[in-house]
């Protein structure tokens, strides 16, 4: 239970949803801002309002997925204004208050350390992104057959990546019966492709490499699939960038070759909200727990 916290949840999507409701199960005490147009009822929950000194209660901020843009706003799905977050509405706070955000970028990291706050980054952690491995592979399956008119069954699938998300992208499409081939950077991690019967090749050698795959994933949040690499692939080929926002692909150049390319980053939040939402939620409440 978290019948001592007080908690601020500010913009988002429907991952925050569920977030909301399991605060207000645990028994927390929940500030919003961002949800004017929510169409549901959350009687617990209170309005936050800036200004006022429910902030020097605050043991925690929870921003979106997304965190800041570069100016320090924040979005949401459920109202039409961004929402400035202030280093000085910050530094009123508890010392002990920490900010969740999903990914961080320098504004947000700057502005939480001359706070002398403490920033958790959730997509940084292993368990967090373990978690939603699970949604993101569902997405990424989803995304597969509708996007092309070959079973994922026998088709060629290039994996770029073996992180976390990687590996369990790679056992599933081998599970479904796909020939899927991992580029990655390592040795280390072309041996661990290798004892997992799959097809390893280095990232810097797909250039030189006869890309005959139907399907391309990539994981890996830099310029990997550029020109030299597109133009080697089929143009009925599908390439999915699951990698955060700006991915690594060169939409511009897949479109002028005619290989279809989507970016589709944040899979959890859009095919399993609940479960995304859930699964931030658990770690969250777990981290306030060890913090108090």
């Amino acid at each position: 239970m978290l019948t001592e916290y007080h908690v601020a949840v500010i913009g988002g999507d429907a991952r925050q949803i569920e977030i909301i409701r399991r605060l207000n199960e645990w028994g927390a005490h929940v500030y919003l801002a961002g949800f004017d147009q929510l169409n549901g009822s959350y009687t617990e929950a209170v309005e936050l309002e800036f200004d006022s000194d429910q902030v020097e209660k605050l043991d925690a901020v929870i921003l979106p997925v997304s965190g800041t843009d570069e100016n320090g706003c924040i979005d949401g799905i459920f109202t039409n204004r961004s929402i400035p977050l202030k280093e000085e509405w910050l530094k009123r706070t508890p010392e002990h208050c920490q900010v969740f955000t999903g990914i961080t970028n320098e504004t947000l990291n700057q502005m939480v350390h001359n706070a002398k706050r403490t920033l958790v980054p959730l997509m940084d952690r292993d368990d967090v992104a373990i978690y939603n491995s699970i949604p993101t592979v569902e997405g990424t399956i989803m995304m597969a057959i509708q996007h092309t008119d070959v079973t994922i069954h026998d088709s060629r699938v290039l994996l770029i990546g073996l992180g976390r998300v990687g590996m369990s992208l790679a056992s599933t499409f081998h599970q479904l019966g796909a020939k899927v081939s991992v580029a990655v950077r390592s040795s280390k991690d072309v041996a661990r492709v290798y004892a997992m019967g799959l097809t390893p090749l280095y990232i810097e050698s797909l250039p030189e490499q006869d890309l005959a795959f139907d399907l391309v994933l990539n994981t890996v949040p830099a310029p990997i699939l550029d020109a030299k690499v597109i133009k080697k692939l089929p143009t009925h080929a599908l390439i999915l960038d699951i990698a955060s926002k700006p991915g690594g692909t060169d939409f511009r150049y897949a479109e002028k070759r005619g290989v279809k390319a989507i970016l589709v980053p944040g899979l959890p939040g859009i095919v399993a909200p609940k479960t995304a939402g859930r699964i931030i939620a658990n770690v969250i409440s777990q981290q306030l727990r060890k913090s108090k």
